[in-house]
């Protein structure tokens, strides 16, 4: 096989060939660019920084590294998460081929039962997977220990520490040897990281696929400016317009429940998703939304990182959010693994500094759009950005005129 049908599969990257059955069986037949650049660096047991959009399938990228890894030497793999949902998903990953190897995974959560999760590790689980405050109390409950850890994976590093958890991981990396090897997935490399790569990684191999902040290339963005108090009545007519399903982003939780009552009269069926809800009505709006059951999910940006869910036709930002780069997170929801995806953003007209952050995070201007039914504002003077050119832009099955920043 020459080196560019290499390029075109897993064959050629280092994978035994039990798991290459398993990526053949699931129809993983073309790898995305982070496993391309990232398996072989990991299967050889190196440390490795891996830079990519959510989106772009780092979960086998260090899941199946890890998986080969452990079925040579003797102790554990350790990933950290940031959030439930993404310990679940990346334990249905993971599951699909540890038992090619005969390896258990266990997953430790908040919300979850303690009394199973201990049973779980009684089962002696080659894989572990965890967020960090859960994992902190099994270590305070003398119910696990980190001593024979030998692959440690932070995914979603980034985010887990904008939400507060670098003293649990600082702990945690303490209570691992420091003979291992360490992966560290992020989409974005901000000071944080660096200090961590550097204290605690060895000699680290950097890949990276896409430029800090980039957004999905297959992404189209658009912007409508709308007054507050006509957010509802837009957001109305723009679920008129699309047939598919939408991942809606709100801002507090407070205001996500108050846009799933009345999107429900309505008449839309959606599902509502933020840190107010309990494990099993957060699973069972995930599962609703991928089947089918619900066409919306109304969510805060708990669910804007590392939640696989395909073919998402649309991400709407029904609130911009506090933190721009959230706003990279929050779109590549739709569009991932090469599929094209649309996202709308809503600004309030004193919202200009907001946006014109977020078009520095991402490089670029995002198109605004008017819609016929629902009047259009500007941002207030105090709050323009400064005027620029961009593409013209064409929405696809709409009838929306446009207009550019003068």
């Amino acid at each position: 096989m020459n080196s560019t049908q290499n390029q075109n599969s897993f064959y050629g990257l280092g994978i035994a060939p039990g798991l290459l059955e398993v990526l053949d069986k699931l129809k993983f037949k073309v790898p995305t660019p982070i496993q391309h650049k990232a398996i072989p660096i990991a299967i050889e047991g190196k440390d490795i920084i891996g830079i990519a959009q959510t989106g772009t399938g780092k979960t086998l990228a260090f899941g199946i590294p890890m998986i080969q890894q452990l079925a040579q030497k003797r102790g554990r793999g350790l990933v950290l998460v940031p959030t439930r949902e993404l310990a679940i998903q990346v334990n249905e990953a993971l599951a699909k081929f540890a038992p090619i190897l005969k390896m258990r995974t266990a997953v430790l959560i908040g919300g979850e039962s303690m009394h199973l999760q201990i049973q779980s590790l009684r089962n002696d689980p080659r894989i572990i997977i965890a967020t960090p405050g859960r994992l902190i109390d099994h270590i305070g409950q003398h119910t696990l220990r980190l001593d024979d850890v030998v692959i440690l994976v932070l995914d979603e590093a980034d985010r887990m520490l904008d939400m507060g958890f670098a003293p649990q991981i600082e702990r945690i990396l303490r209570l691992i040897p420091r003979e291992r090897q360490t992966m560290l997935f992020s989409a974005t490399m901000p000071a944080s990281i660096v200090k961590i790569a550097s204290a605690y990684m060895q000699l680290p191999v950097r890949t990276e696929i896409a430029p800090t902040g980039t957004a999905a290339e297959l992404v189209s963005q658009e912007l409508f400016i709308v007054s507050r108090d006509l957010k509802g009545r837009l957001l109305g007519e723009l679920l008129k317009q699309y047939s598919g399903s939408v991942l809606l982003f709100i801002r507090t939780k407070i205001g996500a429940r108050k846009v799933t009552r009345v999107l429900r009269t309505m008449g839309h069926s959606v599902a509502e998703i933020h840190a107010d809800r309990t494990l099993s009505q957060r699973k069972e709006a995930l599962s609703g939304f991928k089947s089918g059951k619900y066409r919306i999910l109304a969510a805060t940006d708990i669910a804007a990182r590392g939640i696989d869910v395909k073919g998402i036709e649309l991400v709407i930002n029904y609130d911009l959010p506090d933190d721009p780069e959230n706003y990279v997170h929050r779109i590549g929801r739709t569009g991932r693994a090469g599929l094209k995806g649309r996202s709308i953003s809503l600004a309030t007209p004193d919202q200009g500094d907001d946006v014109r952050n977020i078009e520095k995070i991402i490089r670029t201007s995002i198109p605004l759009s008017r819609h016929p039914g629902v009047p259009a504002e500007s941002f207030s003077s105090a709050h323009k950005a400064p005027a620029r050119a961009h593409k013209s832009y064409r929405p696809q099955r709409q009838n929306f005129s446009r207009f550019h920043r003068r």
